[in-house]
């Protein structure tokens, strides 16, 4: 019996730690055709209040900048770099020096050039989150977004 109560205990110990991992980021995606032949890619990042992540041009001994990786494919072919709206720039203490990052909420736009059909724009975007009292690791997500 103790065995079993035990078992249980471990089961919810580890069932209330799981529950406390953070996820301040939350993505969301779409995309827009703006001719025949061309589309915009957007990807959205909705920030909980009082955390951050960082822009894609962050100097070097910095936090991890937000960078996107997109899957080749032969229905679709990328117009240019991602490009992102104007970030805030604030001393940061932690990386002793000036960063720029996007807080509440921030799109990022990626345009493609569409070779057939309707792609499906795929690939990986990695981030860090942070807020004043800590920074979360770097993770990486998964894309899919098709383009109708």
């Amino acid at each position: 019996m103790k065995k079993y109560i035990l078992v249980f205990l471990t089961v919810l110990i580890a069932g209330v730690t799981q529950a406390q991992v953070l996820e301040p980021v939350k993505w969301s995606y779409a995309s827009k055709r703006i001719s025949s032949t061309e589309a915009v890619v957007l990807i959205k990042a909705t920030l909980d209040k009082g955390w951050h992540i960082y822009s894609q041009n962050v100097a070097d001994g910095g936090p991890v900048a937000t960078s996107f990786s997109f899957s080749p494919s032969k229905t679709y072919s990328l117009v240019g770099k991602t490009i992102e709206p104007k970030p805030v720039t604030k001393y940061e203490k932690a990386f002793k020096m000036n960063v720029t990052y996007f807080d509440n909420s921030v799109v990022f736009q990626q345009r493609i050039k569409i070779k057939a059909g309707q792609p499906v724009v795929k690939g990986t975007l990695e981030f860090m989150a942070c807020n004043d009292e800590k920074c979360l690791p770097p993770d990486e997500v998964s894309f899919s977004i098709p383009v109708k």
